[in-house]
């Protein structure tokens, strides 16, 4: 199993936009590419009650490396220039993938 997780952080101007739009656009056109078996979505939650950051993890879980590896070639460059058109430097996005070890 594979895990591709994107972690984001979004602008508070944008939040409640931003979580329809992905919720309603960008996590269906992910899931349509068929590289996936499934997704979640997760606010992160801060330990200093004071920080009011709006950062939130993306996970989604691929078979096979094979599937990721097409994923990113195919389909990730359109995904993340619509996605910087869109928001541009209001959404900040950092990337990581992860191998489920037996």
């Amino acid at each position: 199993m594979i895990l591709y997780n994107v972690t984001l952080n979004v602008d508070d101007e944008i939040k409640e936009e931003w979580l329809k739009w992905m919720k309603e656009v960008h996590l269906p056109e992910v899931m349509a590419t068929g590289k996936f078996i499934s997704h979640e979505m997760y606010k992160i939650q801060n330990h200093n009650l004071e920080d009011k950051t709006n950062n939130y993890t993306v996970q989604y879980f691929a078979n096979s490396i094979d599937d990721y590896n097409d994923y990113v070639l195919t389909y990730g460059p359109a995904l993340k220039q619509k996605t910087l058109e869109k928001y541009g430097d209001k959404v900040l996005a950092f990337r990581t993938l992860l191998e489920k070890v037996q």
